[in-house]
């Protein structure tokens, strides 16, 4: 667990000090659910009119501004989703919500952070956004098609070699399992951020029995940003930016709709820059690999 989230979560349990009146929300047990969504039976496995090819632009950390982070990995592909296709997946997520589970009528609700033993908070001050949260793994076995056919995606994540996470680096190839269907939505509006964190990384059993965990996240935008395609972008700000320990330093990946992010979950400190104007739209999940119990294992959970 994040120490920013164990020191958030002391402050809401009153371990640091007395909690504000009406500041800090009670954690909660979560349960997801949604509508049956009919997925068309061509998004995502046809070409729309507005599609481009896929790039893939693999970050060099060693000469970043970061270069501590040299041999970790992170990577930008661009064109995964055509604009069109993003904005059909986005209300395609709208659709998924639960007339019950709406929040006076709109289908986004606060982010919120998980705390450990299934309980999630509202923390506003270190995590301000809305959420979709939708279970779909025909969808991410979609996606993973779209970016499996970058022949250097499908070579470096189909297995992973060795694993440092913390202190305990795992020497055994760690296969790929699938997507984690897990697809967690986040609109951002003016003014809204969410503080740096390095991801957690989940764990369950397989229907087959064994045991599989994420390691990489993979996070897809869904609209523009001014920064990357100029004034015709209404978002503005909204980076995700890789951090140094002192906040310092910082490599940023702009939103661009149709772009994924891929990194690793563990050392790779990050942040959501504040938006400054307009809205940002995107999507999180998960690689998960199967885990060879002969190893060392990681730690469980998952920031959100």
């Amino acid at each position: 667990m994040l120490s920013e989230i164990v020191k958030a979560k002391d402050r809401i349990l009153g371990k640091t000090q007395p909690a504000k009146k009406n500041h800090y929300q009670v954690p909660v047990k979560t349960v997801y659910r949604s509508n049956d969504v009919a997925i068309p039976d061509d998004f995502l496995r046809s070409d729309p009119a507005d599609v481009q090819p896929i790039t893939h632009d693999l970050i060099d950390f060693k000469t970043s501004a970061l270069p501590e982070y040299e041999g970790c990995y992170a990577v930008v592909l661009d064109n995964v989703l055509s604009p069109s296709e993003c904005t059909q997946l986005l209300q395609l997520a709208e659709s998924s919500v639960m007339d019950e589970d709406k929040n006076d009528g709109s289908p986004w609700r606060p982010a919120l952070v998980n705390v450990g033993d299934g309980l999630e908070v509202e923390v506003p001050h270190y995590r301000k956004s809305d959420r979709i949260i939708w279970d779909n793994q025909e969808i991410v076995d979609r996606l993973w098609t779209r970016m499996a056919a970058v022949p250097e995606i499908q070579e470096k994540l189909s297995t992973l070699p060795g694993i440092s996470v913390d202190t305990v680096v795992q020497s055994v190839k760690h296969e790929f399992y699938r997507v984690n269907k897990r697809l967690r939505f986040l609109k951002y509006t003016a003014g809204q951020f969410f503080k740096p964190h390095c991801d957690g990384a989940y764990g369950e059993r397989a229907p087959e029995g064994y045991m599989v965990q994420t390691y990489m996240t993979v996070h897809l935008y869904l609209n523009d940003s001014r920064q990357v395609v100029g004034p015709s972008a209404d978002l503005v700000g909204g980076a995700t930016s890789f951090l140094s320990r002192d906040n310092s330093r910082k490599l940023d990946v702009d939103p661009k709709a149709g772009r994924v992010l891929i990194f690793q979950h563990s050392r790779l400190r990050h942040c959501g820059d504040d938006v400054k104007a307009g809205t940002k739209y995107t999507v999180r999940t998960d690689i998960m690999y199967r885990i060879n119990t002969s190893e060392g294992s990681s730690s469980s959970g998952e920031t959100g």
